[in-house]
């Protein structure tokens, strides 16, 4: 997975790619998802760095947080794009999340 990774990524990609959360995050986005469904597929993540890892993401045009306007309240949702997407396809078929978390 990781050499799968590597060939899709660009060198200034690698500090974004090193950071704690943001395989993880990425491993939950294999389908768009709301705040809540990624914090709940990563139990030991705190809101804070969610919020700030999805923050760097979108940053690099890895994650696009859009609003569904329908919902009420309405709340964002948010998608792996570009190089995110590509990454997230590579982990996201070969990680699974127990109901308990990532695992």
């Amino acid at each position: 997975m990781a050499y799968k990774i590597q060939t899709v990524a660009e060198a200034d990609d690698l500090v974004l790619l090193r950071r704690s959360w943001t395989l993880p995050v990425l491993s939950s986005l294999y389908q768009p998802k709301q705040f809540t469904e990624i914090r709940r597929n990563l139990t030991t993540i705190t809101d804070r760095a969610l919020s700030q890892s999805l923050q760097s993401m979108e940053d690099r045009h890895w994650v696009q947080r859009r609003v569904n306007p329908e919902a009420r309240p309405p709340r964002p949702i948010y998608s792996a794009i570009n190089l995110g997407s590509e990454i997230s396809q590579i982990t996201g078929s070969q990680v699974s999340f127990a109901a308990n978390g990532f695992g």
